[in-house]
């Protein structure tokens, strides 16, 4: 088996990836989002970068997804779907790289799914923007609608700096998103969820900071998640659609249990630090399964005609 792996030159997740896939046996390249290229038609159909064709790979990991413009997002999304509709295994699938990267559209999909998430707004206009952090209690947390790893994300409460936050925001054409404030006590949840399956758990703790990534200076522990907390994180991985996915939960001051979010490109080297799972192995045992079963027939435009 071929495993192509989009990530960075020194990723460790492509390090710790490719141990687990010589390990059991199989062949495996890296690959550059800045150097991804499509040919359709001569000189043939095919997907690539400009050192590699991925016609004869098995499988593709997203390991990352660079920051780009929306030509170039969108091209490296249409071609992750050209590889999955021509039979090859996409771990992420791409609407679901889509739908987590995209925190309005995920949390939209959560809500939509029944699970419980923190009241949250979004506009472009600064005045709209004070008038939901009225509305939201005067204590929120700014996202910005694409980003990882706790980048870009601040708490305002307090009426000037809002001002000041959202002027700022709406003059560089940003989406405002805002989101009800969780006194969560400086600490939340991380549930890595495998194909439905509940593989790994880490509570992660922050003394200065709201924000407990661990790229933020968090600290990570062993955690055991609960079975509602699998639940949870079950369904909001499947409400995205995500194959492997960080489902972050956190407890409100009254006991109440929120899905913050959900990370379609997650990363497990902390959780490898305090649990003994091998997340890497699991991956690619996983891609073995999903290689060898039979794929479904893609559908063509007198099905999709006759299905509407």
């Amino acid at each position: 088996m071929q495993i192509a792996i989009f990530g960075n030159r020194s990723s460790w997740y492509v390090d710790d990836l490719g141990r687990a896939a010589a390990a059991r046996g199989h062949g495996w390249e890296r690959l550059d989002f800045q150097r991804l290229q499509g040919w359709v038609g001569s000189p043939g159909d095919s997907v690539g970068d400009s050192d590699t064709r991925l016609e004869h790979a098995d499988a593709v990991l997203v390991r990352t997804m660079p920051r780009g413009s929306l030509e170039q997002v969108v091209f490296r999304m249409d071609a992750l779907a050209r590889l999955e509709h021509a039979g090859t295994v996409v771990i992420n699938p791409p609407k679901s790289i889509e739908c987590a990267v995209d925190k309005y559209l995920a949390t939209a999909r959560l809500r939509a799914a029944g699970l419980p998430v923190p009241e949250t707004i979004v506009c472009e206009r600064a005045e709209d923007a004070f008038e939901a952090f009225e509305q939201l209690g005067g204590d929120v947390v700014v996202k910005p609608l694409f980003g990882s790893e706790g980048r870009g994300i601040v708490r305002v409460s307090q009426t000037e700096l809002a001002w000041r936050t959202f002027r700022t925001l709406e003059q560089i054409d940003a989406v405002l998103y805002l989101q009800r404030f969780v006194d969560h006590g400086g600490c939340d949840d991380r549930v890595l969820v495998l194909d439905g399956e509940a593989i790994g758990g880490m509570r992660r703790h922050s003394r200065d900071d709201f924000r407990t990534n661990i790229s933020q200076h968090g600290r990570g522990e062993a955690w055991t998640p609960s079975s509602e907390d699998v639940a949870l994180a079950r369904s909001a991985a499947e409400a995205t659609g995500a194959v492997l996915a960080g489902v972050d939960l956190v407890t409100g001051p009254g006991g109440e249990r929120y899905v913050l979010e959900v990370n379609a490109v997650p990363g497990w080297r902390a959780l490898a630090r305090v649990t003994d799972v091998d997340v890497a192995d699991r991956i690619v045992a996983w891609i073995e399964i999903a290689v060898r079963a039979p794929r479904p027939e893609p559908a063509t435009d007198a099905d999709q005609g006759q299905a509407s």
